[in-house]
């Protein structure tokens, strides 16, 4: 096991447990660290005054650090006070097993650290992100059960092919941009195979609405009024770049409501545009508004149909509360309604959400099919007949029987046995030699094996993934092989070792580090890198050097001259110093 359990996780099936992988806390680098600690003071700083009181007082409350990167395993037992739990992951994971994870209480963090090129904002989910952006807000109980109840919802929505495609893309270049010494052209060519696949998805899916909804709310949701919003989406509460951004008139504001699963989103860009829920219950409102347009509730022809396009495992319950899992590729309508469905590869049936005894997929390996609604003629479906109808209908042990349903589909038989549910009412009807037929085309013939059809007047329900977990092998993933830091060039060591320097000597760890020496060495041999510098102003301001804060502060005004870009982040992180240690 690459990680430490508790009652939490031990509730996680196994093809959720396929995606955590250790922290390897010993890995982060001492840069690493300074990245944390700059955008923690920073954020906690400027948060205070604009997210959500919740923030605040969820640092706390998850044990997360302003000095140190969190190690998760630490959170861990303090989340457990809140029934929450945290794990490491392999980077993005798939949308549905995200909010799987959510719907068992569990807070998924990608343990990777962004670069320091990266500070602002990485597309990547980090430890940042995660860390200190999702923990925080958790604490809060309203909204931590929206979380929950989101994870249900949501790993419940249809995804198309399409959406798979793009996961895989974003998941790729998250990976590359991350990665050291990566080529701009092969990042540029990520990036724009993404935009192609944004502008090329088509109808948008269940699953790519409910991300707009969890992208305008869990990630970039704001809170409060619209001219004196809070913050409280992670993305913005771990973004020092956005999370100030978000606050000016540049950026509209608009009222949250379901509206807001029409609305896309670029992962790539600042967004223009965001959106305002007035307390955390509506958030919960909107998303069983939201909830009840999907097919998990409405079911029906359209519930096949999104399952056919999504060419993935699901689910469809029938009226009489049996589940087909499986691949689902036809349907036969009429008048707008299914009266046969067929699923291929292996398949399985279960009643609620548990496998029934001999319907495996070793059982039905090669797939099923059957018709669904009333029969021709017979106003009384054949699950609301009771034993006496059943038999004046021939439906009965031993009987040969033609069963023409509404919509064209016959079946022709031996019936062998029927099987019910706990309530005695009959959910499949088991036949030998049996022919089923559309129209005069033959769909499928059993010859001397039996064949088992599904009892339903209708399907109530469609959805993602399968009814019982334990029905399919759904351990598929790969954890991706993170770079080994021993990789990292001489020069980035070196560099490395001076941060560590600098960070053992304001913690107490060697005293005995002279910071004169290591400036110069980073004046020398690294001019263009401002963090530690910014560190070492800190301490210069601290033991209250004024001379040598001075010559520090004027490299670092030679480092933006040089370096526009970094300007802000100089700035920001001198104005910390000095508002926080100078009188």
């Amino acid at each position: 096991m690459s990680y430490e359990s508790n009652p939490i996780l031990d509730k996680l099936p196994k093809h959720l447990k396929q995606y955590i992988k250790p922290q390897h806390y010993d890995s982060y680098t001492a840069i690493d660290q300074a990245v944390w600690r700059y955008v923690m003071r920073k954020n906690v700083d400027y948060l205070s005054k604009v997210a959500h009181s919740s923030y605040l007082e969820g640092l706390k409350k998850t044990g997360i650090s302003i000095d140190h990167i969190p190690n998760m395993y630490g959170m861990n037992r303090i989340l457990k006070e809140i029934g929450w739990a945290a794990v490491a992951v392999d980077g993005f994971i798939p949308p549905s097993a995200f909010m799987e994870f959510q719907a068992y209480n569990v807070l998924v963090i990608a343990s990777d650290i962004r670069q320091l090129n990266h500070i602002e904002y990485t597309p990547a989910p980090d430890i940042i992100h995660e860390g200190a952006g999702h923990a925080p807000i958790i604490a809060n109980p309203e909204y931590s059960e929206y979380l929950r109840r989101f994870g249900e919802i949501g790993s419940k929505a249809i995804s198309s092919a399409r959406d798979y495609e793009l996961y895989e893309a974003v998941r790729h270049l998250s990976i590359i941009k991350e990665a050291e010494d990566t080529p701009e052209d092969e990042i540029e060519k990520a990036e724009k195979h993404i935009e192609y696949l944004q502008e090329n998805m088509g109808e948008p899916s269940e699953m790519a609405l409910i991300r707009n909804l969890h992208w305008w709310t869990v990630e970039y949701g704001l809170i409060g009024s619209l001219d004196q919003p809070k913050i409280y989406g992670a993305g913005l509460l771990s973004s020092i770049g956005e999370s100030a951004w978000c606050m000016t008139d540049k950026v509209k504001k608009i009222p949250y409501s379901i509206e807001a699963a029409q609305t896309s989103f670029d992962i790539t860009k600042p967004q223009p545009q965001l959106f305002v829920t007035p307390d955390f219950a509506y958030l919960s409102q909107v998303l069983e508004e939201f909830a009840n347009t999907m097919a998990l509730r409405k079911g029906g022809l359209e519930g096949v149909e999104k399952l056919i396009h999504s060419d993935a495992l699901g689910t469809i319950e029938l009226s009489t509360g049996l589940q087909i899992s499986g691949v689902f590729k036809e349907v036969i309508a009429h008048e707008g309604k299914p009266v046969y469905v067929q699923a291929v590869g292996p398949a399985a049936l279960a009643f609620r959400d548990r496998e029934l005894v001999g319907h495996s997929t070793r059982h039905h390996s090669t797939g099923f099919g059957t018709p669904i609604g009333k029969l021709k003629g017979i106003n009384l479906p054949i699950e609301d007949m009771s034993p006496v109808d059943l038999k004046a209908y021939n439906i009965y042990e031993g009987e040969t029987v033609n069963l023409e349903f509404e919509g064209g589909v016959t079946i022709e038989g031996e019936i062998v046995t029927g099987t019910r549910n706990l309530k005695g009412e009959i959910i499949l009807i088991t036949f030998r030699n049996c022919k089923v037929t559309h129209e005069d085309k033959v769909i499928f013939a059993s010859n001397e094996n039996l064949y088992s059809m599904a009892v339903g007047e209708r399907i109530i329900s469609a959805y993602n993934g399968p009814a019982d977990l334990q029905s399919f092998d759904l351990i598929t993933h790969e954890i991706s092989q993170t770079p080994p830091k021993d990789n990292r060039s001489p020069e980035r060591k070196r560099l490395a070792s001076f941060y560590e320097q600098i960070r053992h000597f304001r913690e107490g760890k060697n005293t005995t580090v002279s910071r004169n020496k290591v400036f110069k060495e980073i004046v020398k041999h690294y001019p263009n890198d401002w963090l530690l510098s910014v560190e070492l102003y800190e301490l210069a301001v601290e033991s209250n050097n004024h001379e040598f804060a001075q010559e520090i502060a004027a490299h670092l005004n030679r480092v933006k001259e040089e370096n526009p870009h970094l300007g802000h982040l100089i700035d920001d992180g001198l104005a910390l110093v000095d508002q926080t240690l100078v009188p």
